[in-house]
Order: structure tokens, then sequence, then C-alpha cells
């Protein structure tokens, strides 16, 4: 997303969300999702193999029934 869609973004979710946030705030928030966007796409684009890093596996606790 360019700044300006992230920005558009940040508001419409604060008004989603109820947020108050002024225009400094919000282009506070857009600033740090970009950022956090580029080192996100900075990891994705390193070649990992599935088996170096395998997702972890959801187990759920045993569920006992209490009468």
């Amino acid at each position: 997303m360019t700044e300006v869609q992230t920005l558009v973004y940040v508001q419409a979710a604060a008004v989603a969300m109820d947020l108050h946030l002024d225009t400094a705030q919000a282009a506070r928030v857009a600033a740090h999702l970009q950022r956090t966007a580029a080192m996100a796409a900075l990891l994705d684009a390193v070649p990992l193999a599935d088996e170096v890093e395998p997702a972890e596996i959801y187990c759920p606790a045993p569920f006992t029934a209490h009468a």
C-alpha cells in the first residue's frame, strides 16, 4: 500500500473500532504500520524450505468432563 492508502486504512479502521484519532495520531499509526509492513516484506523475502521452520502444530489440552 502507498502512504496515502495506509493512512486511509488507519482512519477507516479507527472509525470502525470507535477510536478517536486526530490527524497527527492517525499519521503516526500509519507510519508505524508502513514500517511494520516493510519489515514483514524483508522477512517474507528470505527463501526458507518448509522443513527449516515448520509451522507449530495445534494440540489442544485433554478435555475432562466434570459431572
